[in-house]
C-alpha cells in the first residue's frame, strides 16, 4: 500500500511538471497561421492553434476592444488587429529578395509622419517578462522605387540615420557627434487590456494600463520609487514606461528583430504614470503602437525629418515569453 501511495504521488508530481511553464510566441491573428518566412523551425513549436479549444480565441465576442475603424488593415472588432494610417500594398516586402514569401506591407515614406498598431492576444498567462519584438523593413529614402526587391541588398538602413552624399551611403560623423538623430526615431506605446478570462475584468481601466520596459543593458532595478509608501515606479536608468513619449524611442535595423523587454505586470503595482498594473492571463490583449514622427523644426537641420522609408505588416510584431498553459 505504501508503495502504491508513493507511486501515485510521483505520478501526480510528474503530471504537474508536464503542465508547467513553456515558451510562447503570439502574432496578430491565429498564431498557427504564421508566415514561415519570418519564423525558424525552432519557433514553430511555440505558436498555437487559436481555433482549437485549447487556446484563447482570436476574437472575444463579448468585447468591442479593439474597435474596427477606417485605419484597420487586418482584423475585426473584438479581435486581434493590425492598423496603420497607410494602406497595405502587395509586393512590398522589402526583406524578401526573391518575392512571394513575405506579407504585404504598409509603407511610411521618408519625411512623413505615420503609425502602426498591433493588437495581440496572449496565448498563456505570462510567468516572466514579456518581450515585444519588432521586425520591419527599413530602406534609405525612395530606394524601393529604384531597385525593387534588391533595394535591401544595396540600400538597407536603420531608423534615425543621416544619409550621405554618395550612392546609398550613411553620413560619417566624427568624435563627439551622435550618428543617430534621436528626434526622428519611432516612439513605442504598449498597453494591456483584459481578455475573456481575466479575473480583474471589472477592475481594469477602460483604456488599459501601460507596460514598463527594462532598459537593456541596465541593472534591472525597480528602485528608486516615486516614494517608498506606494512603491510607484518611475522612469530611471533601468526603467521606462512605454507611453509613446521621447523616452520610449527605438532604433530599428532593416529586417532584423528589435526586442523590448517589458516587466511582468504585478497586481497592485503602480507604474510611472500612476496607473495600477494587473496580473495578466491567457486571452488578455497587448496593444503595441509605433509612431513615426514627422518633421521637427526645432531639431538640428540634418535631424528635422526622417530620411528612411519604413515597411511593416501584421506579423512585424511578435509577443514572446514564457507562460503557463490555460489547460
Amino acid at each position: 500500500m505504501k508503495w502504491l501511495i508513493g507511486f501515485l504521488l510521483a505520478l501526480f508530481m510528474v503530471s504537474a511538471a508536464f503542465a508547467g511553464e513553456d515558451p510562447y510566441i503570439a502574432i496578430v491573428g491565429n498564431d498557427i497561421e504564421f508566415n514561415q518566412f519570418y519564423f525558424s523551425e525552432k519557433h514553430w513549436q511555440f505558436l498555437y492553434d487559436q481555433d482549437s479549444d485549447l487556446w484563447p480565441p482570436v476574437c472575444d465576442p463579448f468585447s468591442n476592444v479593439p474597435l474596427k475603424d477606417y485605419q484597420t488593415r487586418v482584423g475585426d472588432t473584438g479581435c486581434e488587429m493590425f492598423k496603420s494610417n497607410q494602406p497595405i500594398k502587395t509586393n512590398t516586402e522589402i526583406c524578401d529578395t526573391l518575392g512571394g514569401r513575405g506579407e504585404p506591407n504598409a509603407a511610411i515614406m521618408n519625411a512623413s509622419a505615420g503609425f502602426y498598431e498591433w493588437w495581440i492576444r496572449l496565448p498563456k498567462a505570462p510567468s516572466g517578462e514579456i518581450n515585444i519584438c519588432i521586425q520591419c523593413g527599413v530602406l534609405k529614402g525612395n530606394a524601393f522605387a529604384g531597385y525593387g526587391r534588391q533595394a535591401v541588398m544595396l540600400c538597407a538602413a536603420e531608423t534615425g540615420e543621416k544619409l550621405g552624399t554618395g550612392f546609398c551611403t550613411r553620413e560619417y560623423t566624427g568624435p563627439g557627434v551622435s550618428p543617430i538623430c534621436q528626434q526622428i526615431l519611432p516612439k513605442i506605446e504598449a498597453k494591456a487590456y483584459p481578455g475573456p478570462y481575466t479575473f480583474y475584468r471589472e477592475e481594469f481601466p477602460a483604456d488599459g494600463f501601460h507596460l514598463t520596459a527594462y532598459k537593456n543593458p541596465s541593472n534591472y532595478n525597480l528602485t528608486p520609487f516615486v516614494d517608498n509608501t506606494t512603491k510607484q515606479l518611475k522612469n530611471t536608468v533601468s526603467l521606462q514606461v512605454l507611453d509613446g513619449t521621447n523616452g520610449a524611442r527605438v532604433l530599428l535595423k532593416s529586417c532584423m528583430d528589435k526586442c523590448i523587454v517589458a516587466k511582468i505586470p504585478v497586481y497592485g503595482q503602480m507604474n510611472a504614470l500612476g496607473e495600477l498594473e494587473y496580473d495578466l492571463t491567457a486571452g488578455d490583449l497587448i496593444k503595441v503602437r509605433m509612431v513615426l514622427p514627422g518633421s521637427d523644426p526645432s531639431a538640428p537641420r540634418r535631424c528635422r525629418s526622417s530620411e528612411t522609408d519604413i515597411y511593416c505588416h501584421s506579423q512585424s510584431v511578435k509577443i514572446v515569453g514564457i507562460g503557463e498553459s490555460p489547460f
